[in-house]
């Protein structure tokens, strides 16, 4: 669905590389941020990681600007901890780019009403 909604067939696999390979310069994006955490945190701190990442979309959507979460780049430690002076007790989670969207209002990957994929039970209003 999304390589089609770019106009990608799936059999292009060179058209599908080179899609894939915007990740790796944050499509572009004026602003590329690499979240870390420390290797001894638990599960409960990877939830609040994630509360935190998703605060800084948010902060960012209300400031206009548009993000986009890539977990791509936790493959690449290896290389990212001496280019960006990641202490060893820190492990990549993911990257966020934001910055301007390129055309206003456009979003590339239709949104499943929250009905289709959730459910509230006592939430009656």
């Amino acid at each position: 669905m999304f390589y089609g909604s770019l106009g990608i067939r799936q059999a292009d696999a060179e058209a599908r590389s080179r899609r894939t390979a915007k990740n790796y310069t944050f499509f572009g994006a004026p602003v590329g941020l690499s979240v870390t955490i420390n290797r001894r945190l638990e599960a409960g701190n990877w939830l609040d990681l994630g509360m935190f990442v998703q605060n800084v979309m948010l902060a960012a959507a209300g400031r206009g600007l548009q993000s986009c979460p890539q977990e791509t780049f936790s493959k690449y430690h290896r290389i990212l901890r001496p280019l960006l002076s990641i202490p060893e007790e820190q492990i990549v989670v993911c990257g966020i780019s934001v910055g301007k969207p390129a055309v206003e209002g456009q979003r590339l990957m239709p949104r499943a009403h929250v009905d289709e994929f959730a459910t509230f039970l006592g939430l009656d209003a």
